[in-house]
């Protein structure tokens, strides 16, 4: 219709009247795979080669007697030669040229792809998104992995892990987690097509718990662009600014960091408010707010005790265990913490 009538009115009208949006009309497809460029060399001692050596290297590796390995085992033998190599170049290099062993996977049913790519949240823990950052550990010599969930809201850093690898157990605990001290059922969780994620009991685990997953479009980072942003910052903060002397030297700087960003950053894109203090506000203006006392200047403490005054309790938030590493083998404990999810919770003054 808007080909027929285009000599006759205007293209924005005549997307109006046909329910098209225009960028969806402009919208051309693109013409290769989508998302950064591949690196056509590796780092090997202390110059480059390019892949095609690499890709010989691990022919010769295969063409040993009984040698079957996969990336994984293959990234090691190719470490062990002195390639600086990572085990997702490996895949790609063996999978463009045909040298897995033909493991798959399968996962059961159809995924949930994201709708819009912007989130417009107008309350807390209505939007989740999270993703893996790999963080290189000078003193290990080797790559540690990074998992952050975080409210698009007040953008916010609820929990996060650091440790040698991420896997779907370490993705269901803090869902648990999650879900234990606010609630996922009816929460959208935004991620992208990471095995992790993927995994078949990842997702059983997070219907189990009546929250919404959502995939991005493959190649398409920019649809998790609230996480891919804060990995960003991170990374101009802290990663390009210390070199990390041991695991946990990396992770107390990463402790310290998360507190940082939650309670004394401000951000930009919340008018100049921290984190922490968007997510309290968040809470003050929704739903589980019950009756105000106008110019009291303190909210109603769920215990019956004296009211305390949002100064005070917004510095009891900044200290609280809930901006501190998530420690998944042992349980903390929390009574005499504020808990923001019970519904007598009453913010005043904000």
């Amino acid at each position: 219709m808007i080909a027929r009538y285009r000599n006759r009115a205007g293209t924005e009208e005549l997307c109006k009247w046909a329910c098209v949006a225009k960028s969806s009309f402009h919208y051309k497809p693109h013409p290769g795979p989508r998302g950064m460029k591949a690196s056509t060399h590796t780092p090997w001692g202390d110059g480059m080669v390019e892949n095609n050596q690499v890709v010989e290297q691990i022919r010769t590796i295969l063409g040993q007697d009984y040698c079957v390995y996969g990336y994984q085992m293959m990234t090691k033998e190719l470490r062990g030669l002195g390639y600086w190599i990572n085990a997702k170049k490996v895949y790609r290099l063996m999978d463009e040229h045909r040298l897995l062993n033909g493991k798959v996977i399968r996962t059961q049913g159809k995924r949930r792809w994201v709708q819009f790519r912007r989130i417009k949240a107008i309350r807390p823990m209505e939007y989740l998104c999270l993703d893996i950052k790999h963080v290189w550990v000078q003193g290990e010599n080797r790559w540690f992995y990074q998992l952050a969930i975080m409210d698009v809201y007040s953008r916010r850093i609820l929990c996060w892990i650091f440790q040698q690898s991420v896997k779907q157990a370490d993705v269901i605990a803090l869902m648990r987690w999650l879900d234990l001290r606010y609630g996922l059922k009816g929460v959208f969780i935004r991620n992208d097509n990471g095995s992790q994620f993927l995994a078949n009991k990842v997702r059983q685990a997070l219907q189990d718990l009546e929250a919404l997953q959502e995939f991005t479009h493959v190649a398409t980072p920019e649809e998790n662009a609230y996480i891919e942003a804060f990995h960003s910052i991170q990374q101009t903060e802290l990663m390009d600014r210390h070199i990390f002397l041991s695991y946990y030297d990396a992770k107390q700087h990463i402790e310290k960091y998360m507190h940082w960003y939650n309670c004394r950053r401000r951000h930009g894109s919340l008018n100049g408010f921290t984190p922490m203090e968007k997510w309290v506000q968040g809470f003050a203006c929704s739903p589980l707010r019950q009756t105000i006392e106008p110019g009291s200047g303190a909210w109603s403490r769920p215990d019956g005790g004296e009211p305390q005054c949002v100064a005070t309790a917004l510095y009891s938030l900044e200290h609280s265990h809930e901006t501190a590493y998530l420690r998944l083998g042992g349980e903390h404990q929390h009574s005499n913490k504020l808990n923001l999810k019970q519904k007598n919770v009453q913010l005043i003054g904000v």
